[in-house]
């Protein structure tokens, strides 16, 4: 029956993470396998959920994702679960026009799910009552079924909140969290700092779920997930996942995973090995040589807090830039392309980087990309044909700076949504490289994976001694 929730608010800051954590948390530790989801392309909470629940958070984006491959991502990563929770984001009906495109209620409607509303309740009573009628009247088709009031004063005012929702909007307060002292999620400018820089990370959680047992009726929020009704499976017909090609010499696509270069999509590399490639797992700050690969793949993360570490592997560092040198095809996103830069200027400090592209990266206090993007394909590059149109998103407080002439400088994309990297451009190219501030997520863009991989087989057939005819022939 797909039992499933999504967790809601009116604004951001209004506490719907940490109890999105603790549900995820208590849940799993009672025994109940969690599907955690996160809407929108956000990457940080993603993170902490899959920590809580133990299994892979997947993003739900209606402007990276169509409706077909949304609802069959949900379905094959909530089957076998006994519950989906979704974490929204921004406030429920908050999107990208006055019609809510890409706003969390769009995503309830979709999915049918029962949405529960957590209520900064700061300083009102009878007030918050209005809000959540307020709500139930701009949008009947979306299934409010509850709500959750947080930074609660004391016993009266909950009552009289309680009271006043139930007599005029005819929905349940399911729990009520007290003002709280302390707080072990630190916060930096996207957001939450990420789980992999939290010494205490297990501890935060436990804390968030102990919050959430102390103070919100799970049965009640499990039961209003359980009503749930049956998902059209007749509009969107179920495709299940395919097992990985099976081929003799399988690509070997590495990507860094480490505490500098982390966030991938889970389908991103999930449709690197279904594509039939051999994924080879790489530390930037740890290791000391580079293993035979055909693609080398860097995702985002936050290089600037791991500087220092990935400027002092330099044997690391050189060897990239010489496999570079050679040929190898490199696709890096956001994070990736400033670890391919050759500085990284912090305040305190320059940091070298591989050098592979002509650019120095300098932090802002202020985001210089935040958002979805739309690329054009209008240059040559290993990955994309010209004139493909890419969907993505991009968050950095980095600035790109070029430190070679711009006419001698080739980029693949021009920005049509967005920021890029330069004067409306993205994609910069050199050798086999291509580095983007864009992440492109591999669900809603196929072609993303069957790239890399024709990447791959192309630098391998080339290292083999073959000509480009040789191997569009296949010999």
């Amino acid at each position: 029956m797909h039992p499933r929730i999504i967790i809601a608010a009116l604004k951001g800051g209004s506490g719907k993470t940490i109890l999105s954590l603790g549900l995820a948390a208590a849940w799993r530790e009672k025994g109940l396998q969690v599907a955690p989801f996160k809407k929108g392309p956000d990457f940080i909470d993603a993170g902490w959920l899959s920590m809580a629940a133990e299994v892979p958070c997947y993003n739900l984006d209606s402007f990276l994702m169509n409706e077909e491959q949304i609802f069959n991502s949900f379905l094959n990563h909530s089957a076998q679960k006994k519950i989906s929770l979704v974490e929204g984001n921004r406030g429920l009906f908050d999107g990208l026009d006055i019609d809510g495109c890409c706003s969390t209620a769009e995503l309830g409607r979709l999915l049918n799910a029962p949405v529960l509303i957590v209520l900064d309740v700061t300083m009102t009573t009878r007030t918050m009552a209005a809000v959540v009628r307020g709500c139930q009247v701009f949008d009947p088709e979306l299934n409010i079924a509850g709500v959750i009031l947080n930074r609660v004063a004391g016993l009266r005012q909950r009552n009289l909140i309680t009271e006043a929702i139930g007599k005029y909007c005819g929905i349940p307060v399911v729990g009520a969290i007290p003002k709280l002292k302390e707080n072990p999620f630190p916060e930096r400018h996207m957001g939450l700092v990420p789980h992999r820089e939290r010494d205490r990370a297990q501890k935060a959680i436990s804390w968030a779920r102990e919050v959430v047992l102390d103070n919100l009726d799970l049965e009640h929020i499990q039961k209003i997930a359980s009503s749930a009704p049956e998902l059209d499976l007749m509009s969107h017909p179920l495709k299940t996942k395919n097992g990985a090609k099976k081929m003799v010499n399988r690509p070997r696509i590495g990507f860094i995973m480490d505490q500098s270069l982390w966030f991938y999509y889970p389908e991103n590399l999930s449709e690197l090995e279904k594509g039939g490639a051999d994924l080879i797992k790489l530390d930037a700050i740890s290791s000391n040589a580079l293993p035979d690969l055909d693609v080398l793949y860097i995702g985002g993360g936050f290089p600037e807090t791991q500087a220092e570490y990935l400027a002092d592997n330099v044997f690391f560092r050189n060897a990239l830039k010489d496999a570079i040198e050679n040929g190898l095809p490199v696709y890096a996103e956001c994070g990736g392309l400033i670890y391919l830069g050759e500085q990284l200027r912090l305040t305190d400090h320059h940091y070298p980087m591989v050098g592979a592209l002509p650019l120095d990266f300098v932090f802002q206090k202020k985001p210089q990309g935040h958002g979805y993007t739309i690329l054009e394909t209008c240059g040559q590059n290993p990955f994309y044909s010209v004139g493909k149109i890419l969907r993505g998103h991009e968050f950095h407080y980095s600035k790109a700076i070029l430190t070679a002439p711009e006419e001698s400088v080739r980029f693949a994309f021009k920005v049509q949504r967005g920021h890029g990297i330069h004067s409306g451009k993205d994609g910069i190219c050199r050798k086999n490289v291509l580095g983007t501030y864009t992440h492109v997520h591999a669900a809603g863009e196929p072609d993303w994976a069957e790239g890399l991989i024709k990447a791959a087989f192309n630098f391998r057939e080339q290292k083999e001694g073959k000509t480009p005819e040789m191997v569009e022939k296949n010999i």
